[in-house]
């Protein structure tokens, strides 16, 4: 288990319109797993099993802009593929940049995100 730190970012919560079809999206695209603790609400299981984030049902889709959750690839055209087959939209790239290569997708509940690679 991570230990809390101050002023360290704990966990991301990501608004969703279809708690289901978003469970689905995140396992399909990126092998996620969850904590499940209801109908509106479902926890993200991080790679060592904590909890690092959840899923929250919402009513309406949440206006864009805000912060960018970006996630890390070893095989980024691999992860293009895996988020447009389960359903993800590529909104732009993927493209270079100093770090390596990245591109954004919108989930099927409207959220931007992006993944990124070093090579």
């Amino acid at each position: 288990m991570t230990d809390n730190a101050h002023h360290r970012i704990d966990y991301v919560e990501l608004s969703v319109t279809d708690l289901s079809a978003a469970r689905d999206f995140c396992s399909a695209a990126f092998g996620w797993e969850f904590n499940e603790y209801g109908p509106a609400y479902a926890g993200i299981k991080g790679a060592d099993g904590d909890e690092v984030g959840g899923l929250a049902q919402v009513a309406e889709p949440q206006p864009s802009g805000g912060p960018l959750v970006l996630l890390y690839s070893d095989d980024l055209d691999a992860s293009v593929v895996a988020v447009t087959t389960a359903g993800g939209a590529v909104v732009n790239g993927p493209y270079e940049f100093p770090g390596g290569r990245r591109f954004h997708f919108t989930d099927p509940s409207g959220n931007e995100l992006g993944v990124w690679a070093s090579s």
